[in-house]
């Protein structure tokens, strides 16, 4: 959704009731023109602008898929570690992260999402994810392990592809309770929740991935391969007590921070050593 939406936090503003009001006419007196703008305005990210020292070897590479041309990026040599961002994220993102895997004698391979970075699209919504994530890996070959960044996270965790259970999963900053926290900041918005239902309806209907299905607590904890997150206790986007209940009921191991925020994180010595201890041979086994 509009990252004006996703990434406000505030629960109260003072054009939120007549947000609503207008949403809610809207959707009464041109339901099918009220959906085209919602969808509009709720599922376009902001493309991220960030500037960002390439790494030095970065190979960048156009991949064609369903949901449009994605641009990829390649660095290091050996085995493959896949990287996914977020919301209003891009690859660039993992630079740094990208660069320490490389030297360690992996490839590390990001992309960006549809609509996202330099990849094709205006909008994007969960199943488009999942679906070109799935043709990538179909695409890739083997893959040794998964990084994610905040909702890539709950992206990874909704696909079904067979190859991602055995599979070393680093969650960074994850979103864990999607759903209830996708409709809750919708609400905080004073969005139309009906006008923003059938938008959700519309896109499972297309992609025949009802958001019911999608649940990343539950399949993390089904997980065979072995997960880690590194998350920061002072995260104002992707609430910590998720990935902390996660832990505690045995799912996974938590690294918990302080003061690295949804976005510094990624670059941080703890998503370093993570990955460090991710891709030893007794986690991979």
């Amino acid at each position: 959704m509009s990252s004006k939406i996703y990434f406000n936090t505030r629960r109260f503003s003072p054009s939120k009731l007549l947000l609503g009001l207008g949403t809610r006419l809207h959707h009464v007196l041109a339901p099918a023109h009220a959906r085209r703008t919602a969808s509009k305005l709720l599922l376009t990210p902001q493309r991220a602008s960030r500037d960002v020292a390439t790494p030095d070897g970065l190979v960048q590479q156009a991949v064609h898929t369903t949901e449009g041309t994605l641009m990829s990026y390649r660095l290091g040599q050996g085995p493959i570690w896949l990287l996914m961002h977020g919301w209003s994220g891009s690859a660039s993102q993992f630079y740094p992260l990208m660069s320490h895997i490389a030297a360690q004698g992996f490839t590390a391979l990001a992309y960006d999402h549809p609509a996202h970075g330099q990849s094709e699209g205006h909008t994007g919504h969960l199943p488009r994810f999942v679906r070109a994530f799935d043709e990538l890996l179909e695409r890739l070959g083997p893959v040794e392990g998964i990084i994610t960044h905040s909702m890539g996270g709950a992206v990874t965790l909704a696909s079904r592809h067979p190859a991602l259970d055995p599979l070393p999963l680093l969650l960074i900053s994850p979103v864990l309770d999607y759903v209830p926290q996708l409709y809750g900041m919708v609400a905080r918005s004073g969005y139309s929740i009906r006008l923003f239902d059938a938008v959700v309806k519309e896109i499972e209907q297309e992609y025949q991935h009802p958001l019911s299905t999608v649940d990343p607590m539950g399949r993390l904890a089904d997980r065979d391969g072995a997960s880690l997150i590194v998350h920061d206790e002072e995260d104002r986007f992707a609430p910590h007590q998720d990935s902390l209940r996660a832990a505690q009921d045995g799912h996974c191991r938590l690294v918990s921070t302080r003061g690295l925020g949804h976005g510094r994180i990624l670059a941080s010595p703890p998503v370093f050593a993570a990955f460090d201890e991710l891709s030893q041979p007794h986690a991979r086994a």
